[in-house]
């Protein structure tokens, strides 16, 4: 492997014609292309994925923008062991079976074509009332989250912000320090690296790189 380093611009245009040359729901008629962007959140996943909508919609493919956060399970299960419980952070937090019954499956193929744009207020973890939307034709989803791979998502295209245990660790304040474990973990068991269909190295956030096989 090789390290290609890019511009933020050259990035999101990697990006979008990747997701462009994948078939829609593994060309399936009326299914949508679901991408994650996965990463810490000091590397800004949920930034890069706003970046990619107006050049997707550009393009002429709907967009639909969604949070892994605003699919948190209730706090009550996942603080249930406390605030500050890595194996809780990256094994119970996500709602997965939620977030794919109510959007990836939904506009996959064989879904019903209709998706809820979110479901619980990250903060308060009350339910945000959003409506259902139909998904039109040719629909990417574009998903962003930390600790998000390897937990049985259903989505067609993941892309990895990845960083060293060193450079994580410089960026996290003390009073996140109890996340770190839970990184480790991810980084040890998931490999996100490693699986992730595009990785870009971020130590330097001015100065991504892609990795290239």
């Amino acid at each position: 492997m090789r390290v290609e380093p890019v511009t933020e611009d050259v990035l999101v245009d990697r990006l979008v014609a990747r997701v462009l040359r994948h078939p829609p729901g593994d060309g399936t008629p009326g299914g949508a292309t679901r991408l994650l962007v996965d990463g810490h959140p000091s590397t800004r996943p949920d930034a890069l994925a706003d970046r990619l909508v107006a050049p997707l919609c550009a393009a002429g493919r709907p967009v639909a923008r969604v949070r892994v956060q605003d699919f948190w399970r209730p706090a009550s299960l996942r603080l249930e062991h406390g605030r500050e419980d890595p194996d809780a952070l990256l094994d119970a937090w996500i709602d997965v079976a939620g977030l794919n019954r109510e959007v990836l499956d939904a506009v996959g193929p064989g879904g019903p074509g209709r998706y809820l744009p979110s479901l619980r207020d990250p903060a308060t973890s009350r339910s945000t009332r959003a409506a259902y939307v139909d998904a039109e034709p040719g629909l990417v989803v574009v998903l962003d989250g930390s600790l998000s791979l390897g937990r049985g998502l259903a989505v067609d295209l993941t892309a990895h912000l990845a960083v060293r245990a060193a450079t994580l660790a410089r960026r996290t304040t003390p009073e996140d320090a109890w996340t770190l474990a839970a990184y480790a973990r991810y980084d040890d068991e998931v490999r996100p690296a490693g699986t992730a269909d595009v990785v870009v190295r971020v130590d330097d956030a001015r100065h991504p790189a892609l990795v290239v096989p």
